[in-house]
């Protein structure tokens, strides 16, 4: 933090229930030289990871699907979402969170990712930075049925899946999960599957 035309003057914690709320004061400086003061909460989760599996001789990728709250209390009927697999870094270095949830949630114990990009999902109320991967599976990588830990209280189905249908899914509206639709971009103009 060391723009100069910015000044945070307080943080206010509103609560740390899950992870944290805060309403942020600040003095910004506009282009016409004039300072003003403006109010934001701001939502710290930490920053994640997500990554897109894919066979390459199949043309198959695996996605999962779960319940996602906030989805349903804005209009997802049944709030299930169709995503790739995804988690929160906890002391670790990106590729290791995402190796451990690919195990974690799909079941296959995958060797070797390649990161692709990173990104702000929200950047105008969430603090999160994305880490976006794409990695190679197959058959011989499934140690389990994956579905996430009953610790997280996390119920994932899995699903392996055509990657052209998958793709067709944006279009539908079936795919609404932004890290889902950048990485099968990806996938679609690097010609992966």
């Amino acid at each position: 933090m060391n723009n100069p035309n910015i000044k945070i003057q307080q943080t206010e914690l509103l609560s740390d229930n899950w992870y944290l709320l805060n309403k942020v004061t600040f003095d910004f400086l506009r282009k016409d030289g004039v300072w003003i003061t403006q109010k934001r909460e701001v939502y710290d989760r930490g920053n994640g990871a997500g990554i897109l599996l894919y066979n390459r001789q199949q043309k198959t990728i695996i996605l999962t699907r779960q319940f996602r709250l906030p989805s349903y209390l804005n209009g997802n009927k049944t709030g299930m979402m169709v995503e790739v697999c995804a988690g929160l870094l906890d002391q670790d270095h990106p590729e290791q969170c995402i190796i451990r949830e690919t195990e974690e949630e799909t079941g296959y114990r995958i060797k070797s990712v390649q990161k692709i990009l990173e990104t702000f999902m929200s950047p105008g109320a969430v603090t999160e930075i994305l880490h976006l991967f794409v990695g190679e599976y197959d058959t011989s990588m499934k140690v389990h049925d994956g579905g996430g830990l009953e610790h997280e209280q996390e119920e994932i189905e899995v699903i392996e899946m055509p990657f052209e249908e998958a793709y067709a899914m944006i279009a539908t509206g079936e795919i609404k999960d932004a890290k889902t639709i950048i990485l099968l971009q990806y996938a679609k103009i690097n010609k992966l599957v």
